[in-house]
C-alpha cells in the first residue's frame, strides 16, 4: 500500500509539473502573439476621423484610452480576423493593468513597460475602430451604388 501511495504522488507531481510547463508554454506564446498584433498596429497611422471621432485631439492613444475606444469597437461589426486579436488584447490589456498595479510600485521598469504596453493597446484598438469605420462606409457605398 505504501508503494502505491508513493506512485501516486509521483504521478500527481508530474502531471502538476507538466501542467505548469504547459501554462508557462502558453502565456509565452499568448504574449508574443499580443506583441506582435501591437507592432504590426503600432506602424499604422491614425486617421484625422479616429483622432476626431475619439476626441483625441491630435495627441496619441493613452493607456486610459483602450476603454473608450473598445466601446466603440463594439458598437460597429468588427471583422472576423480581427474579432480574436481584439479578444486577445482586450485580455492582455487586462493582464497589463493587474501586472502594473500589483508590481508596479516595486520596480518603476516594468511599471513603465507595463504602461508602454497598455498604450499600444489603445492604439491597437483605435486601428481596430479604423478598419471598423472604413469597412462600414465602403458598405453604405455599396449599398448605395444598388439603390
Amino acid at each position: 500500500m505504501h508503494v502505491w501511495l508513493e506512485e501516486l504522488l509521483q504521478a500527481q507531481m508530474m502531471a502538476a509539473l507538466i501542467g505548469a510547463l504547459s501554462l508557462a508554454a502558453f502565456a509565452q506564446v499568448f504574449v508574443s502573439y499580443c506583441r506582435s498584433l501591437l507592432a504590426s498596429a503600432g506602424k499604422l497611422e491614425l486617421s484625422d476621423r479616429v483622432r476626431e471621432i475619439a476626441d483625441m485631439q491630435g495627441k496619441s492613444p493613452s493607456a486610459e484610452d483602450f476603454g473608450r475606444f473598445m466601446q466603440l469597437v463594439r458598437l460597429c461589426p468588427v471583422h472576423d480576423a480581427d474579432r480574436t486579436g481584439v479578444r486577445a488584447i482586450g485580455v492582455y490589456y487586462r493582464l497589463l493593468r493587474i501586472l502594473g498595479s500589483k508590481f508596479g510600485a516595486r520596480s518603476a521598469g516594468l511599471a513603465a513597460w507595463a504602461e508602454r504596453e497598455r498604450e499600444g493597446c489603445s492604439h491597437f484598438a483605435a486601428v481596430v475602430l479604423e478598419r471598423c469605420i472604413s469597412s462600414n462606409r465602403n458598405l453604405l457605398t455599396q449599398q448605395a451604388g444598388h439603390v
